[in-house]
């Protein structure tokens, strides 16, 4: 299943090159997107290192020993530590949801945390 709200679109991010955006507001709670993922298995995990996807994939299964890219704009929603969206997987239906945290205004970028968890500010991979 892959859902999303027709404001979303990508553009440019000055801090980060593409992100995601909308032309439109969205509310607090708001269902963003719905992306199916492509799971790989734990073999693949070292090989994505060493290929551009490596900025792009989730960790993926309860373990983590496995990965998956998310189609749709899954995987280029951009990192904050305070970020106006959460995201939710769902392993069973192969599926990675996006949330509105706050009111997002029309033109505003669209922003994750990286860690998963929206309140966990510890350092990502590339601010380590």
């Amino acid at each position: 299943m892959m859902q999303r709200i027709p404001s979303v679109y990508i553009g440019h991010s000055a801090r980060k090159g593409r992100g995601v955006f909308t032309s439109a507001p969205i509310e607090e709670g708001d269902l963003i997107e719905i992306c199916p993922v492509v799971v790989c298995g734990e073999d693949d995990l070292p090989l994505i290192h060493k290929t551009k996807l490596h900025d792009y994939y989730f960790l993926w299964g309860d373990d983590e020993k496995k990965c998956a890219i998310a189609l749709g704009y899954g995987s280029l929603y951009n990192h904050e530590y305070k970020p106006n969206a959460r995201y939710e997987v769902d392993f069973e239906e192969e599926t990675i949801s996006f949330y509105a945290l706050t009111s997002i205004k029309a033109g505003e970028e669209i922003s994750v945390n990286y860690n998963g968890d929206w309140e966990d500010h510890n350092p990502v991979w590339f601010d380590k």
